[in-house]
């Protein structure tokens, strides 16, 4: 097996294990008997599980974050001072996404389960990691969010975007579920593009919603 094509049957085997048992649960000879390989050459390529966690997060995350500085650019050059507007934004970060995995239908709901366990299981490298690789593409992101919502205070903002990464967390990762019960329920099928495309404005209504004093 060429090392590109041993290196791509790694990072799927992971990508999938890891969404399916979770970081901890899933070993390395879990992945190098998916992959067909042996663990010499898992530590060869990547050098330790930490490190293959990273990768499976860095093969999805570099060209969607590259495809997001574009994209943020953009929409900065052309603001002139005006205030942006929520859902445009939201709608440019899942189409980003929706790009990122389109060689595989399956992938955007994958990485979203990674995501989510990146949150929910410990895994404090992870997030170090990716805040020092991909942290100021997002800091973009959040400055622009910050502007179209200055009503907001920003405790109200911090919890707001959390509530939505997890609703589109629990989404994006059960799309297929989703899709298919909805299919049975209302005669209607959809793909993971339309299921964006009705989440964005439950989430744009979200985080925008009055405060309610307590």
């Amino acid at each position: 097996m060429a090392q590109k094509d041993t290196v791509k049957s790694i990072l799927n085997a992971a990508e999938e294990l890891f969404s399916e048992r979770g970081f901890a649960e899933t070993s390395l000879r879990n992945i190098t008997t998916k992959a067909g390989v042996n663990l010499a050459a898992v530590n060869y390529h990547f050098g330790s599980k930490k490190s293959l966690i990273q990768a499976v997060f860095a093969r999805f995350l570099t060209p969607f974050c590259e495809d997001l500085e574009q994209e943020l650019d953009a929409v900065q050059a052309q603001l002139d001072g005006h205030v942006p507007q929520l859902p445009g934004l939201l709608m440019l970060l899942s189409q980003t996404a929706l790009r990122a995995g389109h060689d595989s239908p399956r992938r955007l709901g994958i990485f979203m389960r990674l995501l989510g366990l990146a949150y929910t299981q410990g895994q404090g490298h992870l997030r170090r990691f990716l805040q020092k690789e991909y942290g100021p593409v997002f800091k973009t992101f959040m400055r622009l969010v910050t502007a179209a919502t200055p009503e907001l205070s920003d405790e109200d903002r911090f919890w707001r975007i959390h509530f939505m990464l997890g609703a589109t967390v629990f989404t994006l990762s059960g799309a297929d579920s989703l899709t298919a019960m909805a299919e049975h329920d209302l005669g209607k099928g959809s793909d993971i593009a339309q299921v964006v495309d009705k989440l964005i404005p439950f989430l744009a209504s979200g985080l925008n919603a009055p405060h309610q004093a307590g």
